[in-house]
């Protein structure tokens, strides 16, 4: 308003003195008008011999000033000291034709002095809020926005919240933060946070509530483990058995849902039943013995006891003397014979039934075939080739077929080229990289794809799996071996390549790629931090690959090295997120690296797992892309119509889920998306619509334009925002809609959309939207992965990874390839030039120019004056 310009300004008279001009020592200065209260404006200027006020160009009348006079001791000059009142009346006067102002003009014998102008304004503050904050019910750790636009008023209010009447204050709580529209942000909702909040505006003339809103930080509930199974319910026969878990992991809070399932468990169970023993029979009496006496026994056997039942009662062994005419005396010694005879007899019958065992166990022995008990012969169907043959007496080995449910590689031809010498690719005037074209060298793969539901339960069984997607339009998965292969979701720009070697020889990995919703995965950020790109998984976590993999993805950040630090996120096997990489500086692995380019970012990784590229603003100047895209249902059999402005983060991924969110609404696209540079400005963006015909249609909105707040779109992890423009057709006959709707960022450029479309007909979503060169199979094994042939890589590779002269080697590759700025990461590896065509195959796959390959090939050859060939010959 220039209110605060210092204005002292001299018109000293011909010949006089500038030490005698008046200076001012007190300038009248910028005031309000609460209600109808006057204002006093003063100035005071030494050595004045006249003061006079003069307010919007007029003269204020003499009567009107009150002047005092007094002398400076220091200096011992006139001072003049005057003061006038304004009043509200005076103020209004001219009250929207311009500001009113007052200014000091003081004279001297030497001259002419002006003051500053001060400014007079009537303070006022409108009673209704633009905007109040509503009620929520928030999920404990969900960010929450409350927002208010306080009442328009002179001054400008300043805003405060109130939190169950007591001061918010964000510097005691790192918790909560106030942005500069004057929203309340709690960064992640605690049970502490539930409250009634109020914002609250004052200025010099009043101080006015909004009304409350209720925030309720609700818990959903979580199961507790299981308790240890309980006894059986019977001691004998069957019964069941249960175990419970409780809903206290958390417990549910303030309206938060119940666990779902049962709380008890039961499964049946059997419990023997004991069984108490029984004498048998007893058996008959033995001979009279030597001592007159005979015996007879009986066993616990009818039944014996089990199960814990209680074991017979009584003596088993029953002895009594014999009668006197059934007693018999031997002769001494007679019962030591009788003994020797029948330990001899015992010991002949267990040489027998030895020798007839030996004998059967031999004669079955030698009927058998020494391949029947070939333990290989059981697991042939698990090896790749079988090696031991057949033999020829026994034809009935060839009917045993293999097991061909487990995944193979065969490989037809030489992996290795022929050894001759040292000397280098030659090449004729044919073209480098077309002599396999003819399908006479080829490698094939007999890699039956794994069924998704068989993948899906193998996965379930792993601990990563709960943190995975479910369904499989944003997985793509498949089993590879050392040959490698590729990955790739469609419609994403999302891909995995897995180089040949990558995996080492003799093994099998399955191996899946998945894209994560924002809503799926905590990724905390902070500061000035924001989402750059898709969160993705490759794994399964852990695997370490002797090559590193490329992990390519879409991402919305306009780079530039003074406004951005970019770091590659990673996240451990704990959950925690951890940066592994910053881009722009020297990696401190050897593990990982990124390639940032204008649309995508590839990841050069030996260690799979869960990423995301994250960056922090150094500067307002930073800046992310969005995509700004407008839809609209494809018929409208009512009058109310509805056209709905889409700002995502600008990758293939959000666009694609919009698309198919619109798709199940019925929406139809209007015209082509368009891209809006957002910066980290703190500013909201705005969106309205305008050059509507009046007559034939008319805004539902209330306010003149709609706003997204800045942390909403800036964090990056809300990925649908949008408005809605809902308009009215005065008649049902109208079909015709022109207008233009504006989104711009406050303090910055904006974009318009002209719009002008026929809402009766019924035109059916375009498939323009979806990129062409994605639409495949999201799993390719083995060379149908790969641009560049096999053989010929191999041979690229062993000319150009020894220095060459003059530098004709992979460096000079890079810099024909224009990847001369990574040769540092390339240099850390075995196989440089195989890092240099692995990106090469990740940046260009499917639709790579070969031709321009080979053509800087080639220039490496003529630098070194060597020729460069492969023939189909050496193959």
């Amino acid at each position: 308003t220039g209110a605060q310009q210092s204005a002292t300004v001299a018109n000293p008279a011909s010949g006089a003195s500038p030490d005698l001009l008046p200076h001012f020592q007190l300038e009248p200065e910028d005031v309000y008008i609460v209600k109808n209260k006057a204002v006093s404006l003063a100035c005071r200027a030494p050595p004045a011999t006249q003061i006079y006020f003069k307010c919007n160009g007029e003269w204020v009348h003499q009567a009107d000033h009150v002047t005092q006079h007094s002398t400076d001791h220091g200096t011992g000059l006139p001072v003049m000291e005057v003061r006038i009142e304004v009043t509200r009346q005076q103020v209004e006067k001219i009250f929207g034709l311009e500001e009113y102002w007052c200014q000091c003009v003081a004279w001297s014998s030497s001259g002419t002095t002006k003051s500053q102008k001060a400014f007079v304004r009537i303070a006022y503050l409108r009673k209704n809020f633009e905007q109040e904050p509503m009620a929520r019910e928030v999920s404990i750790e969900q960010g929450v926005v409350l927002p208010c636009r306080p009442p328009e008023g002179i001054p400008p209010a300043e805003v405060e919240w109130l939190r169950n009447e007591e001061l918010v204050d964000p510097a005691l709580d790192a918790n909560v933060y106030v942005t500069p529209e004057h929203s309340l942000v709690l960064r992640q909702a605690r049970l502490a946070d539930t409250a009634n909040y109020t914002c609250v505006a004052k200025n010099i003339v009043a101080r006015r509530r909004s009304a409350s809103a209720a925030i309720t930080v609700y818990v959903n509930g979580g199961w507790s483990t299981w308790t240890q199974w309980s006894g059986c319910s019977t001691s004998c026969g069957r019964g069941w058995q249960k175990r419970s878990r409780t809903c206290t992991n958390p417990t549910p809070l303030n309206g938060g849902a119940f666990c779902e399932g049962q709380n008890v468990q039961k499964t049946a169970c059997t419990t023997l039943c004991p069984v108490d023993g029984a004498w048998s029979e007893w058996s008959k009496w033995s001979v009279c013995g030597a001592e007159c006496t005979h015996w007879r026994s009986r066993e616990c056997s009818e039944p014996a006891p089990r199960n814990g039942g209680q074991d017979c009662h009584g003596p088993e062994l029953d002895t009594r003397n014999c009668t006197s005419e059934l007693c018999s005396h031997a002769a001494p010694g007679a019962e030591d014979v009788a003994l020797y005879v029948g330990l001899v007899a015992v010991a002949v019958c267990l040489v027998l039934l030895l020798l007839v065992g030996v004998l059967m166990y031999c004669r079955k022995k030698g009927g058998l075939d020494a391949d029947v008990a070939d333990s290989s012969i059981l697991t042939a169907g698990f090896q790749p080739v079988s090696i031991k043959p057949s033999k020829a007496d026994n034809p009935s080995l060839l009917t045993i077929q293999p097991d061909l449910s487990t995944t193979t590689m065969t490989y037809q031809g030489s992996l290795c080229p022929r050894q001759d010498g040292p000397a280098k690719l030659q090449l004729p005037n044919g073209h480098l990289l077309s002599p396999l074209g003819a399908g006479r060298h080829t490698l094939h793969h007999s890699s039956p794809a794994a069924e998704g539901a068989d993948f899906v339960a193998r996965l379930s069984t792993q601990s990563y799996f709960r943190s995975l997607p479910r369904g499989n339009t944003n997985m793509a998965y498949g089993t590879f071996n050392f040959l490698g292969g590729r990955l790739m979701i469609p419609n994403t720009g999302i891909s995995l390549l897995i180089p040949p070697d990558a995996i080492p020889r003799g093994k099998i990995y399955e191996v899946y790629l998945t894209l994560h919703k924002q809503e799926e995965v905590r990724l905390p950020l902070a500061g000035c931090q924001t989402l750059l790109s898709p969160i993705v998984s490759c794994g399964p976590p852990g695997v370490l690959l002797t090559r590193p993999a490329i992990l390519a993805m879409g991402h919305c950040v306009e780079a530039s090295t003074e406004n951005w630090s970019i770091r590659l996120k990673k996240q451990s096997c704990e959950g925690t997120w951890e940066d592994v990489l910053q881009l722009g500086a020297e990696p401190c692995t050897e593990l990982y690296y990124c390639q940032l380019e204008a649309q995508a970012c590839y990841i050069f990784t030996e260690q799979l797992g869960r990423f995301a590229l994250v960056g922090e603003s150094l500067s307002m100047a930073a800046s992310k892309r969005l995509k700004l895209v407008l839809f609209a249902p494809a018929a409208c059999p009512s009058l109310e119509y509805n056209i709905r402005v889409y700002c995502l983060s600008d990758t293939q991924d959000v666009l694609k889920e919009v698309i198919q969110l619109e798709k199940q609404l019925g929406g139809q696209l209007i015209g082509a998306p368009r891209v809006l540079h957002f910066k980290d400005s703190y500013h909201n963006l705005r969106l309205s619509i305008h050059d509507m015909p009046s007559s034939l249609w008319k805004s539902k909105l209330l306010a003149s334009y709609q706003e997204i707040p800045f942390y909403h779109i800036w964090s990056g992890l809300q990925p649908f925002l949008h408005c809605t423009f809902t308009l009215e057709r005065l008649s049902p006959s109208t079909c015709e809609l022109a207008c233009k709707i504006w989104v711009w960022q406050v303090e910055g450029d904006g974009q318009s959309f002209t719009v002008n479309f026929n809402i009766a007909k019924d035109t059916r979503f375009s498939d323009w939207l979806v990129p062409d060169s994605e639409v495949g199979a999201p799993a390719l094994v083995g060379p149908s992965a790969f641009k560049i042939p096999f053989l010929i890589r191999q041979k690229i590779i062993s000319s150009l990874d020894p220095p060459g002269t003059r530098g004709a080697d992979w460096r000079m590759l890079a810099q024909k390839l224009n990847l001369d700025s990574h040769l540092s990461f390339f240099a850390s590896k075995p196989s440089p030039t195989a890092m240099i065509l692995n990106l090469w195959e990740a940046r260009h796959f499917p639709n790579g120019n070969l031709s321009q390959l080979a053509a800087a090939v080639a220039e490496v050859g003529k630098q070194d004056n060597a020729l460069f060939a492969v023939s189909e010959a050496e193959c």
